[in-house]
């Protein structure tokens, strides 16, 4: 499999300082493909009110329960991570509301 677009994957860290909450991400680089979006799920979802916009396919090992990609300068929350025999599809979609601190 030839992967030709580099993307970022974050997961949600939450620590306690001083008595709050604080959240951060940590990202790591992968190389990804796009696949097409032109799927029923799409459809499916934005009935739902999700706007799923992108969807990357990256190797299962690669992909620890992460909730957010970064590509082209733009931050997407992980709506959906299938597993697809030894790859992972992660539907992403325009992540909604204020953006966490270390985005």
């Amino acid at each position: 499999m030839n992967f030709d677009i580099e993307i970022e994957i974050g997961k949600l860290i939450e620590m306690i300082e001083h008595g709050e909450v604080i959240q951060s991400v940590d990202w790591y680089r992968r190389l990804a493909n796009q696949l097409d979006d032109n799927r029923s799920e799409f459809y499916q979802a934005a009935r739902s009110g999700l706007k799923p916009e992108l969807t990357f396919e990256i190797n299962d090992f690669e992909y620890s329960n992460e909730n957010f990609v970064r590509y082209n300068g733009q931050q997407y929350t992980i709506v959906r991570a299938s597993k697809q025999g030894d790859m992972r599809e992660l539907v992403c979609s325009s992540q909604v509301g204020s953006e966490v601190n270390g985005a």
